[in-house]
């Protein structure tokens, strides 16, 4: 699967942003879907990842409440809904994905954990 990341862009503080991540090839609907991020001079670390029917999510301390990963598998889309944004959400952020059986819901936090990545977007927040 080829993924295809968009949406990052540069805002203010408390404003929203909305990624998307599209996948090509078959099959959308058998991958676990997640999604990291980079902040400059740091190590790429987890944000969110959610289950192939959509029914299992988890997020990472510093986004809970805020943020919001959801997926569309007729579009092959994965979605991550960002609000009140902060500086320290600066960063390039990248989809992910891993095939897995449908009963397996695991939350995966560990980047060697998925198989395919996009190329990342870019979200700047500034104060």
């Amino acid at each position: 699967v080829q993924l295809q990341a968009s949406g990052g862009g540069s805002v203010q503080a408390g404003d929203s942003l909305r990624l998307s991540c599209a996948a090509s090839g078959p099959s959308f609907s058998r991958y676990h879907m997640g999604w990291f991020r980079q902040a400059p001079g740091k190590e790429r670390e987890f944000v969110t990842s959610i289950s192939r029917s959509g029914g299992v999510t988890s997020y990472a301390d510093s986004v809970k409440g805020r943020f919001t990963i959801s997926r569309d598998n007729a579009k092959k889309t994965v979605y991550l809904q960002m609000n009140g944004l902060k500086p320290e959400d600066t960063a390039v952020y990248y989809c992910a994905a891993k095939n897995v059986i449908l009963s397996d819901t695991r939350v995966r936090v560990e980047i060697d954990e998925y198989d395919y990545w996009g190329q990342g977007t870019l979200v700047t927040v500034s104060s």
